[in-house]
Order: C-alpha cells, then sequence, then structure tokens
C-alpha cells in the first residue's frame, strides 16, 4: 500500500508541477468557457420555444453541460499528457522504477480531478458573471459536483487506456473525438422531449444523457433520475477502469 501512494503521488505531483506551470493550463477551461457564452447568449431566445421548461433559466441549463463538458475534457487532456510522457521517455522509466504500477494510473487520475477542480470553478464563476440563477440547495450542487468528478474519472481512464496503447501524442484525435461525439450527442440546446427524429433516438441511447439530465435537475432544485445517473457514471468509471489496465499491460508489453 504505501508503494502504491508513493507512485501515485509521485505521478500526481509531475502532473499537477507542469499544469500550473505553463500558461496552457487555461485550455481546458477554454472550449468549454467559449461553448457557454455561445449557446447560453446567442441561444438564450431558445428557451422561450413552446414547451420548453426549466425552471433556473437556460443560462443555467447550458451550463451544466459546459461544465461536464469541462470535466470531460480535463480527462482528455490528462491523456494527451500521458501520451506525452511515453514519447518523451518519462512514463517508461516510471514503468521500471514503480513498485506498483497500479499507482501510475492512480496518480494520473489524482492529478486530473485536481485540474477539473480548478478548470471546473473557472467555468462556474462565468457563468455567476453571466447571471446564471441556481434554484438548487447546497446539498444538490454538492450532487452535481459529485457527478461531475466522476465523469472525470471516467474520462481519465478512457485517455489513459488510450494513451498507454498507443504511446504517442497522434492518439490525440482517437482520445478526443469520442468524448466530444458523447457530448454532442446528448440533449445539447433543449430537453430530450424536445428532440425529434434520430437525434432523439441517439440521444436516448448515449449515457450522458441521463447524467445530463440529472445535473441540470439539480441546479434547477429538483432532483430527478438521481440512482441511474450516479449508477451510469460508475458504470463508465467501471468500463473504463479495465480499459486503463489493458493499456497498462500493453504498456509494460512493450517495454
Amino acid at each position: 500500500m504505501k508503494a502504491l501512494f508513493s507512485v501515485t503521488f509521485a505521478v500526481a505531483g509531475r502532473q499537477l508541477r507542469r499544469f500550473f506551470g505553463n500558461i496552457t493550463f487555461l485550455a481546458p477551461a477554454a472550449f468549454p468557457v467559449f461553448f457557454f457564452a455561445a449557446f447560453a447568449g446567442g441561444l438564450s431566445r431558445v428557451g422561450d420555444v413552446p414547451g420548453f421548461e426549466f425552471a433556473a433559466g437556460y443560462t443555467a441549463f447550458q451550463f451544466v453541460w459546459a461544465l461536464l463538458q469541462a470535466v470531460a475534457m480535463g480527462g482528455a487532456f490528462t491523456g494527451f499528457a500521458i501520451a506525452g510522457d511515453f514519447e518523451s521517455g518519462f512514463a517508461r522509466r516510471f514503468l521500471i522504477a514503480a513498485p506498483n504500477r497500479g499507482g501510475i494510473i492512480l496518480g494520473y487520475v489524482f492529478a486530473s480531478l485536481v485540474r477539473t477542480t480548478f478548470t471546473g470553478s473557472l467555468v462556474f464563476i462565468v457563468a455567476i458573471i453571466a447571471g446564471m440563477e441556481i434554484l438548487g440547495s447546497g446539498v444538490d450542487l454538492f450532487g452535481l459536483v459529485g457527478l461531475a468528478l466522476v465523469v472525470n474519472v471516467a474520462a481519465t481512464l478512457f485517455g489513459c487506456g488510450v494513451a498507454m496503447l498507443l504511446r504517442t501524442q497522434q492518439a490525440g484525435p482517437l482520445i478526443q473525438t469520442p468524448i466530444f461525439m458523447l457530448l454532442f450527442l446528448a440533449p445539447v440546446y433543449v430537453p430530450l422531449e424536445l428532440l425529434e427524429g434520430w437525434l432523439e433516438m441517439v440521444a436516448s441511447l448515449n449515457p450522458l444523457t441521463a447524467i445530463i439530465t440529472t445535473g441540470r435537475s439539480f441546479i434547477a432544485g429538483d432532483p430527478t433520475g438521481v440512482p441511474t445517473a450516479f449508477l451510469t457514471a460508475f458504470s463508465l468509471v467501471a468500463v473504463f477502469l479495465i480499459w486503463a489496465y489493458l493499456g497498462l499491460r500493453s504498456a509494460e508489453r512493450s517495454g
């Protein structure tokens, strides 16, 4: 256990020093802030369409999607960092030296959680400045934050698996594209009930739909579908944890 923690904190410490020591650490927050400003501002009249009923308003409706985009892309950027560590040779040295290699994955996940807490807070501050109305209680916001952190862990484990399997920064599109597709094939602009055709079918099958819908219900002060959302999020974590360990085993075999 001591070896596990020592490896975890060594990996996490290096990642966080690089993160906060480079101005590009703001990049994971730039995308969701841009989309939030574009959607919540430019598409605010969508909140007036018949059938759109969200008590907290369109700004809050879009904030939840932007927050989940921030935490998911934070996981993707961690995957980019892992691929860079393999290209630089750092990750291979850690594989050789680490007494417990599972701590390498945990270290990257821990660093990603710290990073996403920072970037998620920036998105929240922008939303408050934009006049977002919060109807949920402190308990509701705690539920929203918890859901977002679980999504970050799932995205990080997915990116970790891809990065360790391919061990090159050219894996970037393979990490980022599936996450973007899941995000944009969820109910982004309107609730699921207002979607039609193939968009409704795909969104209904999208695991992020339940998570986003429950996140929005938290901020509206009327939590719904909480068990389903958390079960979905933790199921993604379980699946991608196996995926990450498969990537780790592949990296070990590669030498």
